[in-house]
Formats: structure tokens, C-alpha cells, sequence
């Protein structure tokens, strides 16, 4: 089963053991872009229910990759040659850290046989699980338990899970600096989490120039520029 850490994957691998479902192995993708919060949950989920977590890296660490990895051209007059350096942040088109995450946990399935994938998407997520819904290899328990996101979040919080807090501030917890995050999330690190924050300028100050820019290609400055002045207003009203 593929442990995210989030409310959902926790729901599901807890509810499994209290059915008794079969486990092969539970694997986690540490991207080190996770939150904190987030590791320490995932080293409380191995010691209370004793199960093995498997930790899956990156092979070329994401820093690395997005600000100074040589990228190969494939086509083209320059192809086979060196035609920028970094990937930038992830985008829409050049999702690169979802296709490293999904390949390491696809080449851990490899080695066992005939592996089921258990995927922790909820009741009303089916639309993220239709175009697998046909594909024996893989299971959504939450759905076929009708299981919601809320109350798979509930579910935890009466199994004495909190995340330090995490859900308490955001809807959804995925990588810090996420540029797929909605603007008030990013709002709300900003002002929670001031020390990532200020990583997340840094990484954006770094990146390279070929890359447009963070969320809806604004860059990380811009935004902090305008969290601070809507900060500055509020006062004013206050």
C-alpha cells in the first residue's frame, strides 16, 4: 500500500489492520520536500501499529534536480546536448516530481509477484479513480468502504492522530512548497511555518531562468510582497 502520511492513506492502513487485510509492505516516497510534522507522523504510525514502513528516495534529490540538474534534449538541433540546467519548479506540463514519486513505488513493485496496489483515495474522490477502475492490480478501500475525506480525517483524530497540528491549518497537506497549492494555503505557511517560508524564497530565488516563475507564474517574492501588504491592510482595518 502507498503511504502519502496524509489523513486518507493513514485511514486506510488503519482500517486494513482492524479487518485484517493482508499487507505485504507499506510504502512511504520521501520526497524532502515533506513537512516536519509529516515525518515525525509516519515514525508515530510505525511505532503504534508496529507495521514496516519501506522509505522510498528519489534517485537524484529534488533540490538537485530542479536547480541544477543538466537536462538533455531529445530532439531537435541540439538533441543529445546539454540545452538548460534544473527543471524549475514542477508545472501543470512538466510534472516531474509526481513521475519520479509514482516510478520508484511502480519499480518497487516489480519485485513481488503479481502486487496489488491499495491507493487511498476517498468516497468522494471516485473521479480520481475511474480511469483505473478496470485495472485489477490496483484497490481504492476507502471507496469501496464508502469512506469520505472527512471521515477518514476523523477516524484518525479519534485514533489520537494530529499531525502536530498540520490539519488544524490546511484542508490538505502535500510538499511545502507545492506550486499546485491553492493561495490560501500558501498564505497560511507563510504565517505558520515562517522558517519553510523563507526555504521556499530561497529555492525560488535559485531557480533557473528559464523557468517562468512559482503559482500561475508569479514568482515566491511577488506573493510574499502581496501576503504582506494584505497583512498590512488588515491591520489598518483591525
Amino acid at each position: 500500500m502507498s503511504l502519502s502520511g496524509g489523513k486518507d492513506s493513514t485511514a486506510m492502513l488503519l482500517m486494513m489492520l482492524e479487518r485484517g487485510e493482508p499487507i505485504h509492505s507499506v510504502v512511504f516516497f520521501d520526497t524532502g520536500w515533506e513537512f516536519p510534522e509529516m515525518l515525525e507522523h509516519i515514525d508515530l504510525l510505525k511505532r503504534r501499529t508496529g507495521v514496516s514502513v519501506w522509505k522510498l528516495y528519489p534517485r537524484i534529490p529534488f533540490d538537485f534536480r530542479m536547480l541544477h540538474r543538466p537536462v538533455i534534449a531529445k530532439s531537435g538541433q541540439n538533441k543529445g546536448k546539454v540545452h538548460r540546467v534544473g527543471y524549475g519548479w514542477p508545472s501543470t506540463m512538466r510534472r516531474w516530481c509526481t513521475r519520479e514519486k509514482v516510478g520508484q513505488i511502480e519499480y518497487f513493485q516489480k519485485n513481488l509477484p503479481s502486487p496489488v496496489s491499495c491507493i487511498g483515495y476517498a468516497a468522494d474522490e471516485t473521479h480520481r479513480a475511474k480511469k483505473g477502475s478496470k485495472d485489477t492490480s490496483k484497490r481504492y478501500p476507502l471507496i469501496e468502504w464508502g469512506i469520505t475525506e472527512h471521515q477518514a480525517l476523523e477516524y484518525c483524530k479519534s485514533k489520537g492522530y494530529n499531525w502536530g497540528g498540520l490539519y488544524d491549518i490546511f484542508d490538505r497537506v502535500s510538499c511545502f512548497c507545492c506550486p499546485f497549492q491553492n493561495l490560501g494555503s500558501l498564505r497560511k505557511l507563510r504565517h505558520h511555518f515562517p522558517a519553510l517560508w523563507e526555504r521556499v524564497l530561497k529555492m525560488d530565488d535559485a531557480r533557473p531562468s528559464h523557468n517562468v516563475g512559482f503559482k500561475d507564474y508569479v514568482s515566491v517574492r511577488q506573493l510574499d510582497q502581496r501576503f504582506a501588504e494584505e497583512d498590512r491592510q488588515m491591520k489598518i482595518f483591525a
